[in-house]
């Protein structure tokens, strides 16, 4: 018999539910694992027992240890039976050495949706081989365990899993860990180290838990490699605003639709402090520093306070989430900040407070008269309005939050910091200035001909022309430069030209200034007006213009200039891949909308502890998320590994082809060692075109960063999302209209340079952006907009190698039954063949319509198979799941590289820009396979659905017409006279481009 052992110590539990109707409990613990059962003594009428009783349960077969889960019950015991008060569930990835575990307080869980259930328990859970540790006998099984599952991972080896776990006793204690980078196969993970991640939250219901969870240890835990159903993603079904979602359907019961209908509705007590009057004071000159004190529990708001001021005005307002509201009264407190006493205190019982939900007006506040300790009325009064809301009230944005404040309590400079806001990145030109010529330069030697050349600013923006090499005085380019600039325009354009009089010596001949504000907009290719600038001799003449000349200054010369603000294209400030807006700069340009994109951003869980404080592991965290011109940012929930945002947003959608983005950031402004960088834990990606009309998806995602040390799950975001069509016909239309505004295929522009004026965009916006209160700081900005996907990876060129090799596999195995055909390997299929072929020779105007007709019939097959899930990352996709140290390595390098000798770098850099461009080649050609392979898959519902009418019409037509016909109307159509073809592509090429591919899943 084996000594594997699981020991199960439970420390205790806090705040749980009172059940003997005298606000208290007498609670017991009973555990469950493979068949057996222990239980705890009980602890009467204590609703924060401490046990501190260990259990050991023997493992009778260590190869079923990954399949078996732990559960723990806690139950309140009367004399005649026992109520439920929460459980607690622990699968095999939980389990670890003795000489790691640490005590993990895990958030109680329903057992139905009908359970009241708050709290935490404490368990310290370890597997151990001591043969000295011996277990009691357990209580006798009397109802069915629960915590057995015995679905075995695909491809996973239960033996390797109660080998590693053997493994890690042998290792010393003093060994250094290391986190997992593979998971690919049992004899890989045998020979890795063990990880130093902490052990995952365990997953609970979505939107029905509680809000703080314990606080994980900052001491690392073992745990094992993560299986790929960890990477997965998961449909839910909360309980949201508008109702239950069972299989993207809303059942409403008697609940009504509201704002808030795809996130749970979260009670708040509001608490409104207006102002005071005739406060009293003990000062001999009368003087008072009056200032509020909200307390509710253990939780406790403070307003600002007031010089000597007997009639201040705060206007402030506190929210207090209910559920963590363990008390029964609220006590408004009014304080001397001078002489630290007691002016006076409110108390309200709350079972009398009143409840308002929007629309209904703001309660009107009143004036309360203020009381001693003791209840006898004191001097002064404070007008306060308190109620229930929800966090659709229009006082939540703005208000202090108890969910958003430590126990410990934080600094106002850092309450700031955690506010909900909506952003709107700034309207971003193209600056398209070609230089033509100069005129009567000034040349301090008139023996030798100028190599002149101009140089171009726009903030932080430069660019130079080539060198006009003249025989004469008169210099000429001739040469366009791109630049992109904001709305308002803060920048000036500064020109200078500067003469090349010797090697790395420049000489500057003149400066001009052009206010861009002055300068003249188009939306289309027409001609702009070019014209002569006068140049100064100093940058600040210039700047002073005609304004700071007192008397006439001496002639420098002139420029040649045209100037104009490009409104007709699209400035890409995203990845080309992953836009979330295509609509041109030029207001008069935008076409209506086509739909409504709503996203609940419900909660996370199980994320990753990125700091420490008071000696544990805690995360500060809050959501971005961007679509289109319009950023949100949640509240920044404060100490919580579990935390609950519950905020709803909604955007515009112009184009189905775009992509919502949603990152998750810890918020390095409070109480933070990263140098007050807000540190990233993962990111969703969505295209709008793969969601269904009016469906609503509730799915918990999971976040996925890649390190150096391998890719890690930091955790998953539970999102609720809904698609609404307002009309259909236009959005279908656009299927057939061109992506890209027209501007990108009358004058486009190179790859190279749009690339360029991608990196100065997000820069600009990213600047921006930095500017509101408070701010998204410039590595939430990069992070969200893929500012580095142009760099080298090796495991991103693997990526797109396997993505176009999966394309290429379904023509090689097309040969492969073609070659099958031919040597009669299945008889039967070799002679209906024949029969098809000889069909198809005598009459070759079949062949068209019967692959129209076979398409068609595929694409109703396949329609049974459709993806009912938006896509998520996908680790085996991004081929993170098997890339090995030294690529890791290279892909975190620094550019350029850090690691070898000048030469070496040299080389290393070229090989790296020529490899990126090869990297971009390949991901494009894949990205137009997974295209092809789109048309029939129903990754996008609506295209499919075109693309099978057209098919169905197009057999019908070719059946009904003559073949020659069509062919030769084919053939002048493809050879039509160029004055009947027109610049934008066609319809065809354009419903192809708007294809969803599998680039959305990318890492």
């Amino acid at each position: 018999m084996s000594d594997l052992k699981l020991g199960v110590e439970v420390v205790g539990a806090h705040n749980l539910v009172p059940k003997d109707g005298q606000g208290s409990s007498s609670a017991f613990v009973e555990l469950h694992f493979d068949g057996r059962k222990f239980r705890t003594t009980t602890k009467e009428k204590d609703l924060n027992p401490t046990w501190n009783e260990i259990f050991y349960f023997n493992i009778s077969d260590p190869s079923k240890l990954p399949n078996l889960a732990l559960d723990a019950f806690v139950y309140h015991h009367n004399t005649s039976s026992k109520h439920f008060l929460g459980k607690v569930r622990l699968t095999a990835t939980s389990f670890v050495p003795c000489s790691d575990a640490v005590v993990f307080h895990y958030p109680l869980e329903r057992k139905d949706i009908f359970s009241r259930v708050k709290g935490e328990l404490g368990l310290k859970v370890f597997v151990t081989d001591d043969p000295s540790i011996k277990s009691a006998d357990p209580l006798p099984v009397t109802e069915p365990s629960i915590n057995t599952d015995q679905h075995t991972t695909e491809g996973e080896a239960p033996v390797s899993f109660t080998r590693s776990v053997l493994n890690a006793f042998s290792r010393k204690k003093n060994e250094v860990r290391h986190t997992f980078h593979s998971i690919a196969d049992s004899k890989q993970a045998q020979q890795q180290n063990s990880s130093s991640s902490a052990a995952p939250q365990p997953t609970k219901g979505h939107g029905r838990n509680e809000t703080n969870s314990g606080l994980a240890a900052s001491k690392a835990a073992y745990v094992f490699a993560p299986s790929p159903v960890d990477y997965a993603l998961k449909e839910t079904s909360p309980f949201l605003g508008g109702g239950q979602v069972v299989g993207g359907r809303v059942i409403r019961g008697n609940k009504l639709a509201g704002t808030y209908d795809l996130v749970e509705q979260v009670g708040y007590l509001f608490v409104r402090v207006v102002k005071a009057r005739d406060l009293p004071t003990k000062d001999v000159a009368g003087s008072v520093d009056p200032y509020v004190e909200v307390r509710v529990g253990n939780y406790k708001g403070v307003t600002k306070h007031f010089i000597k001021n007997q009639d201040p005005e705060w206007n402030e307002v506190f929210a207090f989430a209910k559920d963590n509201v363990q008390s029964s009264f609220l006590e408004v407190v009014v304080k001397d900040k001078l002489a630290d006493h007691v002016l006076g205190t409110v108390r309200f019982d709350l079972h009398e407070v009143p409840q308002r939900v929007p629309p209904d007006s703001p309660l009107a506040p009143e004036w309360y008269r203020l009381e001693g300790k003791t209840g006898n009325k004191k001097k002064g009064e404070l007008m306060l309005a308190v109620w229930h809301g929800t966090q659709a009230d229009e006082a939540f944005p703005d208000a202090w939050l108890s969910d958003a404040i430590s126990s410990s309590g934080i600094s106002a400079t850092s309450a700031s910091q955690t506010r909900s806001k909506v952003y709107h990145s700034p309207r971003l030109w193209y600056v398209r200035v070609k230089v033509i010529e100069a005129q009567d330069l000034p040349l301090s030697d008139k023996s030798r001909f100028p190599e002149a050349y101009v140089r171009v600013q726009i903030g932080n923006q430069i660019l130079k022309t080539k060198l006009a090499q003249s025989r004469t005085m008169n210099l000429r380019w001739d040469q366009e430069l791109m630049f992109v600039a904001a709305e308002p325009f803060e920048e000036h354009l500064m020109l200078s030209v500067e003469d090349r009089v010797g090697p790395n010596k420049d000489e500057t001949l003149g400066h001009a200034v052009i206010s861009l504000n002055s300068v003249e907009k188009r939306a289309d290719d027409r001609h702009i007006r070019s014209m002569w600038y006068h140049l100064e001799r100093s940058m600040s003449s210039a700047m002073d213009g005609d304004q700071g000349k007192k008397e006439k200054d001496k002639f420098f010369g002139r420029l040649h200039l045209s100037v104009c603000l490009d409104g007709g294209y699209h400035v890409l400030d995203e990845s080309t891949y992953y836009s979330s807006d295509l609509r041109p700069t030029a207001k008069q340009l935008w076409k209506n909308s086509v739909g409504m994109l709503e996203l609940g951003i419900l909660n996370a869980d199980g994320l990753h502890p990125m700091k420490t404080r008071e000696g544990k592991g805690t995360s500060d965290t809050y959501c971005v998320a961007k679509y289109g011109h319009k950023w949100v940012r949640t509240r920044t929930i404060i100490d919580s590994l579990n935390p609950r945002y519950n905020d709803q947003y909604s955007w515009e959608v112009y184009d189905p082809a775009t992509v919502l983005t949603v990152g998750v950031f810890d918020n390095g402004q409070i109480n933070s060692s990263n140098g007050n960088k807000d540190s990233k834990i993962g990111k969703v990606r969505i295209r709008i075109s793969t969601l269904e009309t009016g469906r609503v998806y509730t799915h918990s995602y999971p976040l996925l960063m890649l390190h150096p040390s391998g890719v890690k799950k930091m955790g998953e975001l539970h999102l609720a999302i809904r698609f609404t069509c307002t009309s259909k016909a236009d959005m279908l239309q656009l299927y057939f209209k061109p992506p890209l505004p027209k501007m990108h295929y009358i004058k486009p522009l190179n790859i190279m340079e749009q690339e360029r004026l991608r990196h100065q965009a997000v820069n600009i916006v990213a600047a921006r952006l930095s500017r509101a209160e408070p701010p998204l700081r410039k590595e939430v900005v990069e992070f969200m907009s893929d500012a580095d996907s142009h760099l080298w990876s090796m495991r991103r060129s693997k990526a797109n190698f396997f993505r176009v090799m999966s394309f290429l596999s379904g023509v090689l195995s097309l040969g492969r039954w073609l070659g099958d055909v031919s040597t009669w390997k299945h008889p039967v299929t070799t002679v209906l063949v024949h029969i098809l072929f000889l069909l198809l020779v005598y009459f070759p105007e079949l062949i068209l319509p019967t692959i129209l007709l076979y398409m068609f019939v595929l694409g109703m097959w396949n329609w049974r198979f459709r993806p009912r899930y938006p896509p998520h990352m996908n680790t085996r996709l991004s081929h993170a799941d098997a890339v090995s140290p030294d690529e890791l390595d290279e892909e975190f390098d620094t550019f350029p590289t850090s690691r070898s000798p000048d030469v070496v770098r040299f080389r290393y850099d070229r090989l790296r820009s020529v490899a990126g461009k090869i990297q971009t080649v390949v991901g494009d050609i894949a990205t137009q396979g997974e295209r092809l392979q789109a048309l029939l898959s129903w990754r996008d519902p609506r295209a499919t659905a075109i693309f099978m009418a057209i098919c169905l019409a197009g057999a019908i037509v070719l059946y009904l017409s003559s073949f020659q016909m069509v062919v030769v109307l084919a053939g002048f159509y493809l050879m039509r006279h160029p004055n009947l073809r027109q610049k934008a592509p066609p319809a065809p090429v354009n419903f192809f481009r708007r294809l969803p591919a599998l680039t959305d899943s990318m890492l």
